[in-house]
Formats: structure tokens, sequence, C-alpha cells
């Protein structure tokens, strides 16, 4: 039997993990906590932690970075799989990376990998990884725009395209970052894509925790 811990500060996704992996008969969800003190301060034994990316107070590499030895195998979990947070996770220690859209069995699937001292990536966190290659220019611009909430046709009209061709530079930004959704591709977007602001300056969005409605 695998013991299951889970970090995330939404009731919802902690519970409806505890109820994916509690189904499986190796899986055993001995605690759930909604930050990254109550686990560091917890004295329950864990094989395995799916904790958390983004959580208030302190982040999941924080977290991670503190968990001292004998610490449990870490899984991170987040909603859109940027590779420069990917890398930084599995260089801290990380045993693997998860998606929230990952499939209950992708996700069982990662714990027991995690447990057998394998490193475990979903597959879209495996693809954003790779990189999938480099997003071009008007694909950049396409994200961008993503990121402020544009329809594809709202899209199509601020960069002069066709519909149809929007519709195929999205499918393509998708693709390359390893994400599912429009959603996704827009919370990735504010945190990589410079915006600018109204003097004309270039920011960065800080990334957004999730859900993002």
């Amino acid at each position: 039997m695998i013991r299951v811990q889970v970090v995330d500060d939404h009731a919802l996704v902690r519970e409806g993990i505890a109820l994916i992996l509690g189904a499986r008969p190796d899986l055993d969800v001995v605690a759930q906590y909604a930050s990254g003190p109550e686990l560091l301060a917890s004295i329950v034994a864990a094989d395995v932690v799916l904790l958390d990316l983004y959580l208030p107070g302190m982040d999941g590499l924080e977290v991670l970075r503190r968990l001292g030895p004998p610490a449990p195998r870490v899984l991170m979990l987040t909603t859109v799989g940027r590779p420069r947070e990917i890398r930084e996770a599995l260089n801290a220690g990380a045993a693997g990376f998860v998606l929230k859209d990952s499939s209950g069995d992708e996700l069982a699937a990662a714990v027991r990998a995690a447990h057998q001292g394998v490193t475990a990536l979903s597959p879209a966190a495996a693809a954003a990884l790779s990189g999938g290659g480099a997003l071009t220019p008007r694909e950049r611009d396409v994200l961008e725009l993503l990121g402020e909430g544009l329809s594809n046709r709202d899209i199509a009209t601020r960069l002069r395209l066709a519909e149809r061709t929007v519709k195929v530079h999205v499918g393509n930004v998708l693709a390359k970052l390893g994400v599912t959704s429009r959603t996704q591709a827009a919370l990735a977007a504010r945190d990589s894509v410079p915006h600018r602001t109204s003097a004309g300056n270039v920011r960065s969005t800080p990334p957004t925790s999730w859900p993002a409605s």
C-alpha cells in the first residue's frame, strides 16, 4: 500500500484527488493539507506527496526545499506546465510533475512511478518539457492575445488574418506549450509573454493560481 498526502489550497481539488486515488486498491490517501506549513508540521508518514505548485504564503517549491530527510517522494501539481517550472522543480528534488487536467489513471500511474523511484511526468508535462518546438513570432502574437482573452475572430481582426489561419496558429501554440485548452495557454501567456503598459513599458504578469475562474 502506497501512502499518499495531498497538499492544495482548494478543497475541491484535494478531495477530488483523494477520491480518485482512494479508489485504487494499492493507494491510501493518509492526509490532506491546505498549505505548505501544515504539511511541514505534520507527523503523518507518507510515501508520496502531491504538492500544489502555487500555494498561498509558501509556494510548492519552497515547501519542497524545506522537506528534510527522510523526505517522501514529491509530485508537483499545477494547471499549466511551463518548462522553466518543471526543470526548477526537478532540480529541487521533485519526483515528477503532474498537470491537474491529467486523467485519474495518469495521476495514479505517476504516484506509483514516483514511489518506485522513477521520474514521473504526465504526458502534457513531458510535452511541455520537450518544448515541442519554439513558437514563431506570429504564434507568440497569437499567444499574447489569448492571454487577453480574445476569441479567434477577435484575434483575426487584431492581426488582420483569416479566422481559419488563427485557428491553425492556436492549435500549434497549444501543441508546442503542451497544454490542452485555450485557458491553459492564456495562463501561460500571462506568465511568459511581455505585456505593454499604457506608457509603452514592458511588464510581466505573475503566474495565476488554479482555478482561474
